[in-house]
């Protein structure tokens, strides 16, 4: 049976609206959903504005493609990306798509690939639009993928019988409980769409159903490498259960009553 992992993937990089900055980051996180088999990248080259790509192409084996502003003002490339993106689809040699980007001229895209069977990948800085977002199976934002950052796995634990340290707030803090809240709700939410008579939900379900409500969700948005600790640091109930001779253990979560 085939693997998430065995997914063969075509990498479409555009060059007008991402930065070259963190490449090697960018293709390591995409190895962790398929093996590339085409990795392409789609620019004007004669502009000064995308130059800082031409360095590191080599490096990670990406081809770049060719595509002159016919006029000014009006993005060409778009077109030869989508032109090519069709053209691998019906060569039936992917299993799927990785359009980089933070353009939402690709909606439409994302949308077709996904009608024709393809698993569809976004990867985009926060400032992509939502109707691109959504189009994709999963979106993945560029601020979150480092390949040398450590991710804070815990939140800070005050000593039992302490009250917690007085500060005054910074100005984003308040957007940050409510981004919390939020995810807390889709969470909660996603437990109860799948929990059995007892309330108990399989944490892999879980989080397959959350991704299909909201693709750009992502433990390392909220300052954590995976979901159980997430989740822990949300307060839901986890039982962590044995299966197999193998002693697997699978964890289920349910929401407090």
């Amino acid at each position: 049976m085939q693997t998430l992992n065995d997914l063969r993937l075509a990498v479409l990089i555009d060059a007008d609206n991402i930065p070259f900055s963190n490449v090697k980051g960018m293709l390591e996180e995409i190895a962790k959903y398929g093996t590339p088999t085409f990795k392409r990248i789609y620019g004007d080259w004669t502009k000064p504005t995308i130059a800082g790509w031409k360095t590191v192409l080599l490096e990670n084996a990406i081809t770049p493609v060719q595509q002159y502003s016919y006029t000014r003002g009006k993005n060409s490339t778009d077109s030869s990306m989508i032109i090519d993106a069709m053209d691998i689809l019906y060569s039936g040699k992917v299993d799927g798509f990785c359009l980089v980007s933070s353009d939402s001229d690709f909606t439409r895209l994302a949308v077709r690939l996904r009608e024709a069977g393809m698993k569809v990948i976004g990867i985009g800085e926060r400032k992509t639009p939502s109707p691109f977002i959504v189009a994709c199976d999963k979106f993945i934002y560029l601020e979150i993928i480092t390949s040398s950052s450590s991710v804070q796995e815990s939140p800070p634990q005050r000593k039992p019988g302490g009250r917690r340290p007085q500060s005054r707030k910074k100005p984003d803090e308040n957007d940050q409980m409510a981004q919390n809240r939020k995810v807390r709700r889709l969470i909660a939410s996603s437990i109860s769409d799948l929990a059995d008579e007892n309330g108990w939900a399989y944490l892999g379900d879980v989080g397959n159903l959350i991704l299909k409500k909201q693709p750009d969700f992502d433990p390392r948005n909220f300052g954590y490498t995976k979901l159980t600790p997430l989740i822990k640091s949300l307060d839901f109930e986890i039982d962590e259960r044995e299966s197999g001779q193998n002693n697997i253990r699978h964890i289920y979560i349910r929401n407090r009553k």
